[in-house]
Formats: C-alpha cells, structure tokens, sequence
C-alpha cells in the first residue's frame, strides 16, 4: 500500500499540499504492463501521466514505444521536445495546432490524428495552411451493445467493417492524406473493476465479440492499403487486447501511478506509486481531523468513486457529508484520535494524470533520494 513512513520521512520539511512519486514502485509497475503486454509494445497514455520527465522514464524502459496524446497542442509540444512517433487519442478541432501541423513537415511525420468521420477531414483540410502530408488513423467503436444497451463510452459511430472500410477509402484516395491505422479502445473492459459477476460477464462477452469484430475491420481496411498501427486497450485490459495477433500495439498510462481504480481488479492490482500529503489544520471532534485543501475528484461520473482516498495513517476514511473539499477535507476513524496539528495525512487519487494538474512538481523518491519532476503545469502547459 505504498512506504509512506519512509515518504513523509523524506519530505517532512515541505509545506503540504505536495504530490510524491515512487520511482521503485514506478519502475515494478511498468514492469508489470510490459509483462501483461506479453511482447506487445506498449504506447503510452499522456493524459495519465502528464509529467515529461516520468513519460521520458517509461519511454526509455523495454517494452514501451511512442505516445498516445490526448490534444493536438499537446503532441505538437511532445513532438518539438523529442517524442518521434505520437498517436493523437481523441479527435481534433483545434484551428491553430493544425494550420501548425500542416505547415511543419518534421511534426507531420511524428503525429497521427485521429478521425471518425468524413467531416473530420473537410475540417482539417479547411483548417490547414501548408502542404505537409497529414496522417490519420480511425477510431472504430469498441463497445459492447447487447439487449439493446450500449455498454462502453460514447465515441465513434465506426463499428462495422463496412463503414469503416468505406471512410479508409476516403482518405486513401486524398493525395491530403495518409491512412496509418485503426483504433479500438474497450472502455467496459480496460476501465471498469471486477466487482460484481455481472461485470465480469460483461468483459468477457464483450472481448469475444470484439476479437471477432475488430479481426474483420483490420480485414477490410487492409484491402485498401497497409496498416502501421492497430491500436486497442488500455491498462484495465492488456492481456485481453495483447492477445489478438491483428494489434499491433495497446496503450497504458494509468498503471503507471497505480490509482484507486485498479485496487478491484482480479487479474492485476499496481502499485501504488502516486500520492499527496496533506496537513492536519483541525480537531472539530475527538474522532475527526481536517485537513488543509484535497478535494482532487476525479475526472468521470460524479460518485464515491471518483473521490481521492485517506492512505495512511490506516484506518481514516472521508465523512460523508463533506467528501473531499475545495479548502478542507475533514477525516474520521480511530486514528484520527492520535493524528495533531501539523500532521500529515497522506491521500490516494481515484485516476491517474489528472492529479498533476494541481502541482507544479511531483517529488521523486528513490531509495532515500528525492529530487522535483516538473509537471505540465509546472511548465506552464494546460492541455484542457
């Protein structure tokens, strides 16, 4: 559950709130995702790191290869910082990174979009101002629809290997445009936790059905030209995604850190390797402290499990009327009687990256080391 005695010993001279890294724990981790890849190489999710130096460390480690980017400024940005083969996970509208792209020849050549539609195309066509080649890959839908429910996330129309056979012959006859690869992301898989039978039904109907489904799109498309990239999964489904010999890579992020949205998962638990420390600012009562800041929920629906965890000391959980809030965040149990002014509490995130978004530096522990990793905020760059 993390060495937080060790933490708070090495960082007790700062003032909290602060955020602290476990190198160690960090490394096991990405060890972990590479063994669960079993030989698939594994393209990082940025969006769940957001800290240059620790995507840099991951890209360094055996078994990882290029970025999946969340925001086309974003992979501009990586792409003029060293990052050579970078996958743009979401579709873009953004006017000004695309005139930029289309005019800068070497971030071309590092950059994929992604698109799912006819119009996309029109609108970066419209949106460019030079003459380099873009390339593209085309998200395909990944959820599972059964007894007339749709169950996954709401991204593109793309399912059968009609449809998307019919856009890749779209963009294979624009001289605009390079046709790179497919994308498959199954979120009722990678992302939901093994807590009730009916999930796990759920996650294996839905990993038959897509290997069969995605095996026919990669068919199709593979008609019309030749595919660099079959991208799926995520750190919730490696093995599944892994598995299939049409992918050609899966991307992760989120194991890295190791959340609170992995610790019901029956295949794999990380470590957790990302915390922050509060401070105790009151006693209220005998049985509850309160802390200084913390309210980092988490991006998703809004329910108890989007909320950050008391980690240690044991046995502290939030009071429920309050949760974690905007300038205190009150905690009660048996060890709040011990805890005095001053004291830290130390608090797990319910994801991952977005936590970093407010700290401008994560502090590294390694071994009895610690040195600052400066975050995208502490750059100055806010991707949204």
């Amino acid at each position: 559950m993390g060495d937080f005695d060790r933490y708070a010993r090495l960082t007790a001279g700062l003032d909290a709130p602060y955020a602290v890294i476990d190198l160690a724990a960090f490394r096991r981790n990405a060890a972990d995702l590479v063994r669960r890849a079993a030989g698939t190489p594994i393209r990082i999710a940025s969006k769940s790191v957001r800290c240059r130096p620790l995507i840099d460390a991951a890209l360094e480690l055996p078994g990882f290869r290029g970025v999946m980017s969340y925001a086309l400024p974003e992979a501009l940005w990586l792409a003029r910082n060293g990052v050579d083969d970078i996958l743009l996970g979401y579709p873009t509208t953004h006017r000004t990174a695309l005139r930029e792209l289309s005019a800068d020849l070497e971030a071309a050549a590092r950059i994929t979009l992604m698109i799912d539609s006819p119009e996309h195309l029109d609108f970066i066509k419209a949106s460019a101002a030079g003459d380099a080649r873009i390339q593209v890959c085309l998200d395909v839908d990944a959820s599972l629809r059964v007894f007339g429910q749709h169950l996954g996330v709401r991204r593109s129309p793309l399912r059968t290997p009609a449809e998307v056979a019919a856009l890749a012959r779209t963009v294979a006859a624009d001289d605009a445009f390079e046709l790179a690869g497919v994308m498959f992301y199954e979120a009722q898989i990678a992302g939901l936790p093994d807590t009730s039978p009916a999930i796990r039904w759920v996650k294996r109907r839905s990993a038959a059905e897509l290997a069969d489904r995605r095996g026919a799109v990669v068919d199709a498309v593979k008609q019309i030209g030749p595919l660099r990239i079959v991208n799926s999964g995520g750190t919730g489904s490696l093995e599944v995604s892994s598995a299939d010999p049409v992918v050609t890579e899966v991307t992760a992020g989120s194991g890295l850190y190791g959340p609170t949205l992995f610790d019901k998962y029956d295949i794999f638990r990380p470590e957790p390797a990302m915390a922050y420390a509060l401070d105790v600012v009151r006693r209220p009562a005998p049985r509850i402290a309160t802390l200084f800041s913390g309210g980092y929920v988490a991006s998703g629906p809004a329910k108890k499990s989007r909320l950050p965890s008391p980690a240690w000391p044991a046995g502290l959980k939030l009071v429920g009327a309050e949760g974690a809030g905007e300038v205190q965040t009150p905690v009660q149990g048996q060890s709040s009687e011990r805890l005095h002014l001053g004291d830290r509490v130390w608090m797990r995130y319910a994801k991952a990256g977005e936590m970093l978004e407010r700290f401008d530096v994560v502090h590294a522990v390694d071994g009895e080391q610690v040195t600052e990793l400066v975050t995208y905020r502490g750059e100055g760059k806010n991707f949204g």
